[in-house]
């Protein structure tokens, strides 16, 4: 009988270096699809919320929470707490569920706010999504935020194109047509930042060259950055706008960061 002949030093070590060689082939690949892969996850749980959206709309006869224009206990996410029922993992996108102890919100983080809640006290809510606050039911101006822009009910015209819910890096936002877009991707960050510059709030790399929407059709899809201006965010805004290729917008128009991007 032969005497078993063990592994040398130098198959040992190219053994080794074929496991290294093939894992660093592997793990780009590995990532990609745990990135796709929480994408997924995204949009079925935006579709989630589109059922929720729907059927809180049902039952108050076509019209949105009326958001700010009561306070802060019919904020979205009061308002939805009956549907999603203390799921607390609804309120965030797969990809942004850590939150940044050092207050530097971005891309793939979650936020916080303590709210009051319609049955008194209050609560700390986590979230990563956010609302297009135009569909609230406001009966009265927001400042500088015209009542008569807001959507208010689902029964209107070219509700595919009418943004309801997205991943953001706020819970709420007025987007204006006007909105300068952000110097770095990270510089807009979470808090409110008053009536300009909102749309920054949506316009966040967190989907591989895209952010999730979901629609007042209910119907959820990939979004452009820079599409994000071509969407009919309030009554009064204008798809056709300064940052649009309808507008004659130039390659200059956009920070550095954005002109990879599609143009729309």
């Amino acid at each position: 009988m032969r005497p078993r002949r063990a592994f040398t030093l130098i198959e040992l070590l190219v053994v080794i270096a074929v496991i290294a060689v093939l894992m660093a082939v592997l793990m780009p690949a590995l990532n990609r699809v745990k990135k796709q892969a929480r994408s997924v996850a995204c949009m079925a749980r935006l579709k989630s919320w589109g059922l929720m959206f729907k059927f809180y709309t049902d039952d108050y006869n076509g019209r949105f929470n009326p958001g700010w224009d009561i306070g802060e206990t019919t904020l979205w996410m009061n308002a939805l707490r009956p549907y999603y029922r203390d799921n607390w993992d609804m309120l965030l996108c797969p990809t942004a569920v850590r939150i940044d102890q050092a207050n530097q919100e971005g891309t793939f983080m979650a936020m916080t706010r303590t709210i009051q809640t319609p049955g008194g006290g209050t609560h700390a809510y986590r979230f990563s999504y956010g609302i297009n606050s135009w569909t609230n039911c406001m009966t009265q101006d927001r400042g500088a935020r015209r009542k008569e822009w807001f959507w208010k009910t689902t029964e209107v015209k070219g509700q595919s194109n009418i943004p309801v819910f997205a991943d953001a890096t706020w819970h709420d936002a007025w987007p204006l047509d006007t909105d300068v877009p952000i110097d770095q991707p990270w510089g807009f960050g979470g808090g409110d930042q008053g009536a300009t510059g909102e749309i920054n709030h949506f316009c966040l790399d967190r989907h591989n060259g895209w952010t999730n929407f979901l629609f007042m059709d209910w119907s959820v899809r990939h979004v452009g950055l820079k599409e994000l201006w071509t969407l009919k965010w309030h009554r009064n805004f204008n798809t056709a706008g300064i940052y649009t290729t309808a507008g004659g917008v130039q390659a200059t128009a956009w920070p550095q960061w954005l002109r990879k991007y599609k143009d729309y």
